[in-house]
C-alpha cells in the first residue's frame, strides 16, 4: 500500500517534494517508519526498492530480532532494526524519525500500552509496537516500560512514577526528556531538560531508565 507524500507522517524525514506516492507502514502509520524508507531513504543502504525486496529475500533485515517479510513492515520508536548493523530508531527534537547505531547489543524497551488475563490465569502484556509477552508480575500497568532480552524475558522494569526519567512522544516537546515532579490521575507535571516545566497525558510519556 502507499500513501500520498503529502498525506505522509511529518515525522518521516523525508522530502516533500518528489514522487506523489510514498510506502505506508503496514501497522502505526503515524507512528512507525516503513522498512524501505529506513533501508533506502534514511540508512542510504539500498537505492532502490527492488534492492531492499532483496535484502528481504535474503533474510538481512530484522526488527527486533525478527526477519522482515515485507517491505512496509513498521518500526516502532526504540525498536531495533539490523541491517548489517544495528540500530535504534529514535526521535529528534526536531520532530523527525532518525536512526542510532548500536555499538553493542542493548536491551529491547518497549511501553506497555494494554494488560490481560488470559487463559489459566496467565498475564498478557500488550506493548506499543504490537509485540505481546507473556508474564509473572502483577504490578506492571498501563504506561510503564519494560525491558526485554532477545528471549522477550523482561531484564527491567521501570514504573511511571515520581522521580521518573520521560520522554516526550508527542506535541510541541516532542523529542524532549524530563523528570516525572508528580501524577495525578492521567495528567503528568514534568520538568523538561529544557528549564520548563510542563502538563502532559500519560500516553505522550514514554518512561526509560
Amino acid at each position: 500500500m502507499f500513501q500520498t507524500r503529502q498525506a505522509a507522517s511529518t515525522k518521516l524525514p523525508i522530502q516533500r517534494k518528489g514522487t506523489k506516492y510514498v510506502a505506508k507502514a503496514r501497522t502505526f502509520v503515524n507512528d512507525s517508519v516503513p522498512v524501505v524508507i529506513a533501508t533506502r531513504d534514511m540508512l542510504k543502504l539500498a537505492r532502490t526498492a527492488r534492492e531492499v525486496r532483496k535484502m528481504i529475500n535474503e533474510k538481512m533485515l530484522k526488527i527486533n530480532g525478527r526477519i522482515v517479510k515485507d517491505y512496509r513492515d513498521s518500526i516502532c520508536l526504540f525498536n531495533q532494526f539490523e541491517a548489517g548493523k544495528t540500530f535504534q530508531l529514535i526521535l529528534l527534537r526536531t520532530g523527525k524519525f532518525a536512526f542510532k547505531e548500536l555499538n553493542k547489543a542493548e536491551y529491547m524497551v518497549f511501553k506497555v500500552k494494554g494488560k490481560n488475563i488470559i487463559k489459566k490465569g496467565k498475564i498478557q502484556l500488550n506493548l506499543h509496537d504490537g509485540t505481546n509477552i507473556l508474564i509473572d508480575k502483577k504490578n506492571i500497568v498501563n504506561g510503564d516500560s519494560v525491558y526485554l532480552d532477545d528471549k522477550k524475558k523482561i531484564v527491567n522494569h521501570i514504573s511511571l512514577e515520581k522521580g521518573g526519567k520521560a520522554f516526550v512522544i508527542r506535541g510541541k516537546h516532542q523529542g524532549l526528556y524530563g523528570v516525572i515532579e508528580s501524577i495525578e490521575d492521567n495528567n503528568v507535571s514534568v520538568k523538561l531538560e529544557n528549564g520548563g516545566t510542563v502538563n502532559l497525558k500519560k500516553d505522550i510519556l514514554f518512561v526509560l531508565k
